[in-house]
């Protein structure tokens, strides 16, 4: 019985933690996005470290709007330890709510994408999940001023984002 009762004492407190860093983060996304803007070749400056990208460089997204309002979404990148090209075709769609699409890249599995902030000109983007364990950080060019990106960081650092665990992406 004493074991039975730690074990769900552990339970109680696993959940209870995981709330807690879901609540902390805010994943508000912009009040108003011009999908057609949005389209086109983003470079990516900084993520969060996944198994799904581990060990790329040189990445970058496209994005086309086709005509019947579907979104395909093409992210590319270099190995970096055989040098070889990587490609991930998948396609996006509207999401609930204005600034998040939902991405698959398999079958009819979608994610969120929530768009957490935008540059004035549509030239840099701040981008998160449904899960605090994904951050990006996008530009139209392959790098970013200190200052925008200064102005970056602090954004995902007031959202609750942590940004010391950022990687660095080599462009």
């Amino acid at each position: 019985m004493k074991q039975s009762s730690l074990i769900l004492l552990a339970l109680i407190m696993s959940i209870l933690v995981c709330n807690a860093q879901h609540r902390d983060i805010d994943r508000t996304t912009v009040t108003a996005l011009d999908v057609e803007r949005y389209m086109g070749v983003w470079f990516e400056v900084a993520r969060y470290d996944h198994s799904f990208e581990r060990g790329l460089e040189q990445c970058k997204a496209l994005y086309t709007l086709l005509p019947d309002g579907r979104i395909v979404v093409e992210n590319s990148g270099v190995d970096s330890h055989n040098g070889k090209f990587r490609l991930s075709v998948g396609k996006a769609k509207a999401g609930d709510k204005a600034g998040q699409l939902r991405v698959s890249f398999f079958w009819f599995f979608y994610s969120d994408y929530n768009i957490l902030a935008l540059g004035d000109e549509y030239d840099w983007a701040l981008v998160g999940s449904k899960s605090a364990k994904y951050l990006w950080i996008l530009s139209r060019t392959p790098s970013l001023t200190e200052e925008t990106l200064n102005h970056i960081l602090d954004i995902a650092t007031q959202r609750g984002y942590d940004t010391s665990k950022l990687l660095w992406v080599r462009q």
